[in-house]
């Protein structure tokens, strides 16, 4: 997507410095097409110079209403109904005008030119020959549309993964996870069953903080046991703390749901509060329970 979004011809379709650009190419394009139409064969000399341009001018007026008038203001707001009536109004007037230019054209050559049939049946014609043409500039429109919401699509992707990566880095203490590396280090030495058991817990707590909270709500038993990992981990590392969780059984097993790391603020703060400055053993115990 990203290939395919910094091509070259969709970044003339799609960047605003190439505006001018596209509409020089645009205005120059169609003015040699009509040029070339054969509608204005039926003029001679620089008459038929004055009718091309005169139906240039108004196919501009054409193509220009319905990209910056008629899109903007019902289709993109999904009147649909309204924008096609619209867009019918608009080309039966435009070559209301261009008949009636063309029959003053017709009036005044010389030599004298038998005037093509003007009838209704003729503009109704020219209504399905013109209205697709005109639709062309709808299909860019779209097309460009199109290729904006999928860079801001691919813009949102990027800055919802950032989000996330800051997120996590936010969640996760990197000098607790290197200061419980060095102690697991520190324990296969001594006590190698300890420091197997410290790795699981270990394993257990970026496991939940990596993977298993994603969602809006939480279990409040995963909850408990990710704090209860978190405090073990801080007696590991800190001989002096004692720490105690309790929660009733009956409320484990009711299924409560709730935002996840709802508590490790305060679990965070406490474990920082709980420093002393001598050897004396600092305590933290929480209790989970349910009012109302």
């Amino acid at each position: 997507m990203q290939d395919f979004n910094n091509s070259i011809v969709l970044r003339y379709f799609t960047e605003n410095k190439f505006r001018p650009l596209r509409h020089v190419v645009f205005l120059i394009g169609l003015l040699l097409l009509f040029a070339n139409a054969n509608s204005s064969s039926h003029f001679q000399g620089s008459y038929r110079f004055y009718f091309s341009i005169i139906l240039w001018f108004v196919f501009v007026c054409m193509f220009y209403a319905n990209m910056y008038v008629l899109i903007p203001k019902f289709f993109f707001k999904a009147k649909y109904e309204l924008y096609v009536l619209a867009l019918i109004l608009l080309v039966t007037a435009s070559l209301l005008v261009v008949m009636y230019i063309a029959n003053y054209i017709y009036s005044i050559h010389i030599p004298a030119i038998k005037k093509p049939e003007s009838d209704s049946m003729g503009l109704i014609a020219a209504l399905f020959i013109c209205i697709p043409i005109i639709l062309t500039t709808t299909t860019f429109k779209l097309f460009k549309r199109w290729l904006e919401d999928n860079k801001r699509i691919s813009e949102l992707k990027n800055l919802a993964l950032t989000t996330e990566l800051v997120s996590l880095k936010n969640q996760i203490q990197p000098h607790f996870l290197f200061n419980m590396l060095n102690n697991v280090k520190a324990l296969i030495r001594k006590d190698p069953n300890m420091a197997t058991e410290v790795i699981m817990k270990l394993s257990d707590f970026l496991r939940y903080q990596l993977y298993e909270n994603n969602d809006d709500k939480t279990l409040l038993k995963s909850e408990i046991n990710f704090i209860s990992n978190f405090l073990k981990l801080e007696e590991i590392r800190r001989d002096n703390l004692k720490t105690c969780i309790s929660c009733p059984i009956e409320l484990e097993k009711k299924g409560v749901f709730l935002p996840p790391h709802l508590f490790t603020a305060f679990v965070e703060n406490a474990i920082k509060h709980s420093l002393s400055a001598g050897d004396a053993d600092t305590f933290i115990t929480i209790h989970f329970s349910e009012t109302d």
